[in-house]
């Protein structure tokens, strides 16, 4: 039956970063089982109507840089689409995505995982709206020169010292009300609180968070404590649960310590290279498999935060953001995009509805895309 039930349902996952991997040569209409979580096939197997592929970046692609970088991102999606115009295409409208679901093809959306790569030019934002960009996650781990990330406000919180400027100033204010001109969503993942609390006052559209989960569940930077997740439903808002063992169960970072004591000298040795932590985790979990599946979390602990969501805010404001090739650790079982369907098993097994189960796949993201294009 559960096949059945996702088989009828649009399902749009709101982030998925497998772009940096064809950017880098890998071509997804081929089998890259093992190499990725994603493929043409697997999107298809896995039921995947709409992908919202991420642009993205790390802090070495700012200013000078990162809107070179986010363009050929887009270059290479739009190539890749236009040799495989019988099987994808491009969304940037409402109209577009109900055409790609109509002809059965994978709609084809972006969006800008790092608001650095507009390097503080609004005229660089207007563009890449233009070119298809239908979210920006303001900050990634690196804050902008105005907007602060979760990671600096973690890290420079307690300094009174500090120089970071916390929360949004008045050009992020601009950046802000000038997405909800446009139509181009605004994403709360990675943002700091106080960024998420600047926002939340300012804008006039629902908000999307691509990727985060719940911090009463397991308390990470990345995750959402209640008032935030109250404060997006009220906006009206979607929370789209990231897949991420890390960011769903909150043992697993005690497990991940133990690991990564077991190969210390390899890590220090890959950090005397420059490698950012996220390269070093992919390297590790490549190089020794069974320990890094031993790691992963329980399915059920990711069906556990989006009960949370539907049970405080309701369940008009969960949807899916996987994050599928851009984590080393996916629950048990979600080995890859093409295992989509599980999620809908498990969500009937806890007693969901056809109806609430259509909302959470992909329903909420429609209705709130729908009202962001609105003028």
């Amino acid at each position: 039956m559960y096949k059945t039930v996702h088989e009828k349902a649009i399902v749009v996952d709101a982030h998925n970063d497998v772009l940096i991997s064809i950017l880098k040569g890998l071509d997804i209409t081929t089998n890259l089982t093992g190499k990725t979580h994603s493929d043409l096939d697997r999107f298809k197997k896995g039921g995947v109507d709409v992908q919202i592929f991420s642009v993205w970046s790390d802090e070495r692609y700012e200013k000078g840089k990162g809107f070179g970088y986010a363009n050929r991102q887009i270059d290479s999606l739009y190539s890749l689409t236009n040799r495989n115009t019988d099987r994808m295409m491009i969304v940037l409208s409402p109209k577009d995505f109900s055409r790609a679901i109509k002809q059965k093809k994978l709609g084809v959306m972006m969006g800008l995982e790092g608001g650095h790569m507009i390097e503080d030019s609004i005229e660089y934002l207007e563009r890449l709206y233009q070119r298809g960009v239908r979210y920006m996650t303001l900050t990634w781990n690196n804050s902008t020169s105005w907007a602060s990330s979760a990671a600096d406000e973690e890290k420079h919180g307690a300094q009174t010292n500090s120089s970071l400027q916390m929360g949004l100033t008045e050009h992020g204010r601009k950046i802000v009300r000038r997405m909800n001109e446009l139509g181009m969503l605004v994403d709360l993942s990675h943002v700091g609180e106080k960024t998420f609390w600047d926002v939340m006052e300012l804008v006039t559209k629902p908000v999307i968070v691509s990727h985060s989960c719940v911090h009463a569940l397991c308390p990470h930077r990345r995750n959402l404590k209640d008032d935030q997740i109250k404060a997006v439903a009220k906006n009206g808002g979607v929370i789209h649960v990231n897949f991420y063992s890390g960011f769903v169960d909150s043992n697993f970072a005690q497990r991940k310590m133990v690991f990564e004591n077991l190969h210390r000298n390899e890590i220090d040795s890959l950090k005397k290279n420059n490698l950012p932590d996220f390269e070093i985790d992919m390297w590790l979990a490549t190089r020794y498999p069974a320990e890094a599946e031993r790691l992963r979390a329980p399915l059920s602990l990711l069906i556990d935060h989006i009960d949370y969501i539907v049970k405080l805010a309701g369940i008009s404001h969960v949807g899916l953001g996987s994050d599928f090739d851009g984590i080393d650790s996916a629950p048990q079982q979600m080995d890859d995009v093409s295992k989509m369907p599980l999620v809908t098993k498990a969500l009937l097994e806890r007693g969901y509805s056809r109806k609430d189960i259509e909302k959470i796949l992909g329903g909420n993201f429609i209705r709130i895309f729908t009202a962001a294009q609105l003028k």
